[in-house]
């Protein structure tokens, strides 16, 4: 790894952690405002709606700056609101918190994911990419289950707490390691818009929303899956869960060598099929503790394998607009996850069982799928059509 790239991971592990440790902590937050757990769980949405407000605004109005000071001024709210959440005295002010905790995330991966790619060597975007990802990662395998078990045992605040010095100590990772670079002097904000004008735009987008939604059908009810289908014990879903976390971190470096290999594109069609056809495969052996283990950790490869080609294909796609193409994927991201969630959970409502939400996530994933084909044919037929243009020319 170089060096340079470290606050970039450890501004991945603050974002991952504050990101998914509040599903675990619901339960204590509800008792301590006195709510109910649907109410305190408007805490995750508003954290999300935050994400995607933040994601395309602030890279918009911060784009003409250097990097370094986009990243410093992200990190510096995310550090600032999360230590709110710390001190908050109500369900409210806690709420708002979190709407503003969230701003940064998408915009700091958006950003984050074009400087990996300008320190990267040549050929090594991807990987380079991953890196940043590689936080998210590690987040879920260490510090969610610690942030976890701090919020249950102890309380909640501290969590928000350790939260904020990951943000601190990224933020002096920053000013130490992190080269100025210029910025992408691309245009006006007007200029980069257009860029939302093409249909390869959308293309990603969607493959990111709807394909990515996939996963998260899977993903929000697999506590419900361990316990009621494969029959595990409730005291061992956390260690399930460190399970699908070890999963995705051999799958993010497994998805940014990939998308190296073979093109952005093709990394992302070839890793929705295998996500779909990986859901498929859950429905039907989740009744086998075994073999419901083994697929936790190959489909939280699978969840984490997608983000670096995802991200490297928006920032090739986005010429003149990169920041703000990666910056979208991650609101995309978000939707996909409330989609994901809402949708997977519809067919439980139906009484159709646990396994029910699979089969949802089978045809997200199918339908990114299409678009990540479509996408692809359109790339062959830019490319063709540049070649006649050539040739012309000669």
């Amino acid at each position: 790894m170089k060096k340079s790239l470290l606050p970039l991971t450890l501004g991945g592990l603050g974002i991952g952690t504050t990101e998914f440790v509040m599903m675990g902590m619901l339960p204590d937050i509800a008792n301590d405002f006195h709510t109910s757990i649907p109410v305190a769980g408007h805490l995750i949405s508003a954290y999300a709606l935050g994400v995607v407000i933040g994601a395309p605004l602030l890279v918009a109005f911060t784009s003409s700056y250097p990097p370094k000071k986009i990243l410093t001024v992200l990190m510096i709210i995310f550090t600032v609101f999360n230590a709110c959440s710390a001190f908050a005295p109500n369900h409210y002010v806690l709420l708002f918190s979190r709407l503003l905790a969230g701003l940064p995330h998408g915009a700091f991966f958006g950003v984050g994911s074009v400087v990996a790619t300008r320190l990267a060597e040549k050929g090594k975007q991807a990987q380079a990419i991953s890196i940043m990802f590689a936080g998210l990662t590690i987040a879920n395998l260490l510090t969610v289950p610690l942030g976890t078990y701090i919020g249950h045992h102890y309380s909640w605040r501290y969590t928000f707490g350790m939260i904020a010095v990951i943000g601190l100590l990224t933020l002096i990772f920053i000013q130490l390691w992190l080269p100025q670079l210029a910025p992408n002097n691309s245009g006006n904000i007007r200029s980069e818009l257009t860029f939302f004008r093409k249909k390869q735009a959308w293309l990603i987008i969607g493959l990111t929303a709807i394909g990515t939604g996939g996963l998260f059908a899977w993903i929000s009810y697999i506590a419900p899956l361990m316990t009621e289908v494969s029959k595990f014990a409730a005291s061992s879903v956390p260690y399930v869960l460190v399970l699908a976390g070890l999963g995705m971190v051999v799958g993010n470096v497994i998805g940014g060598k990939l998308a190296d290999k073979v093109s952005p594109v093709k990394a992302c069609l070839i890793l929705m099929i295998t996500m779909a056809i990986s859901l498929i495969v859950i429905f039907f052996v989740s009744q086998n503790q075994i073999l419901s283990l083994v697929m936790t950790f190959i489909t939280g490869g699978l969840s984490m394998a997608i983000g670096s080609p995802i991200q490297t294909l928006m920032i090739n796609t986005a010429k003149g607009a990169e920041m703000l193409g990666a910056a979208a994927t991650q609101a995309a991201f978000n939707i996909g996850n409330a989609l994901g969630a809402f949708l997977g959970g519809l067919p439980i409502a139906w009484g159709l069982g646990f396994t029910s939400p699979e089969i949802v996530g089978v045809i997200m994933a199918s339908t990114g799928a299409l678009f990540a084909l479509t996408l692809s044919r359109q790339k062959v037929k830019i490319v063709e059509e540049e070649v006649v243009l050539a040739g012309s020319k000669i």
